[in-house]
């Protein structure tokens, strides 16, 4: 995290279901609030709600009376009396999706949250989740061997309504990444520029849309330095178009 702050970034997401189990809940914003001490002023936090995490499984819980507990814990966590942007980690089906997102709805109303995102989510979820409250930003995955968000509308109704989109797991997750390099022409296309292609794969999403953002998900501070500059490489229509035919096809 530190390394992240020195090299430029200004964008640490979280949630209050990243750690071991239940016994551990809170584990990450913890860490990330104890990092950013004198430091909070650098950077935009975002954290997401909606999971559980029972016996170290991963499970949904989009009722409104659980999701505003999360909220008022994560608070807790980062000893702050507002939150800067709290996304719902997934819709849970067997709750009305209006009802999740009027949890985080009325807690934005009450001062405890700046603003409402959402994550794993259709644009019928996205008009859905307006019509209750004002959406900051979608996290769904995106990967080059992940691409449906440019296939269901979901990116470009980001585009065309001024929605951030946040890119999770960008390099195919833990399991997907090791194996970037010999993805396609990819390795090509990196070498070609001077530059890895995690760094690479990162400018190609943030220049294939202007309200694309990426949370790499880092777990070395060298892999940190390595892919921080992306924000930096500038590609041209043409040179996305390489990229992209770089690629398998998905």
């Amino acid at each position: 995290i530190q390394t992240a702050l020195d090299n430029g970034v200004t964008l640490i997401d979280t949630a209050d279901a990243y750690c071991l189990d239940e016994s551990d809940f809170h584990h990450n914003e913890r860490l990330i609030a104890r990092t950013l001490i004198g430091r909070t002023e650098e950077v935009t936090v975002m954290t997401k709600v909606g999971c559980r995490r029972p016996g170290g499984a991963w499970t949904v819980d989009g009722d409104p009376k659980y999701l505003t507990q999360a909220v008022e814990s994560s608070l807790r966590a980062f000893d702050k009396d507002c939150l800067e942007v709290v996304t719902l980690h997934s819709p849970d089906v067997r709750v009305p999706f209006e009802e999740s997102v009027g949890a985080l709805a009325r807690l934005r109303e009450q001062g405890k949250i700046r603003h409402v995102g959402l994550s794993n989510v259709s644009v019928e979820h996205i008009e859905r989740a307006r019509a209750v409250t004002p959406i900051l930003c979608v996290q769904n995955r995106w990967n080059p061997l992940a691409r449906e968000v440019e296939k269901n509308g979901v990116l470009e109704y980001c585009r065309k309504h001024e929605l951030g989109f946040v890119a999770y797991a960008p390099f195919g997750g833990t399991l997907g990444a090791p194996t970037l390099t010999t993805l396609g022409k990819l390795g090509e296309q990196a070498r070609r520029r001077r530059m890895s292609p995690y760094r690479l794969v990162l400018a190609w999403m943030l220049n294939k849309s202007p309200v694309s953002f990426v949370i790499p998900g880092a777990r070395r501070p060298e892999s940190v330095e390595d892919t921080a500059p992306a924000g930096a490489v500038e590609l041209d229509a043409d040179a996305v178009r390489a990229i992209e035919n770089s690629l398998p096809a998905s």
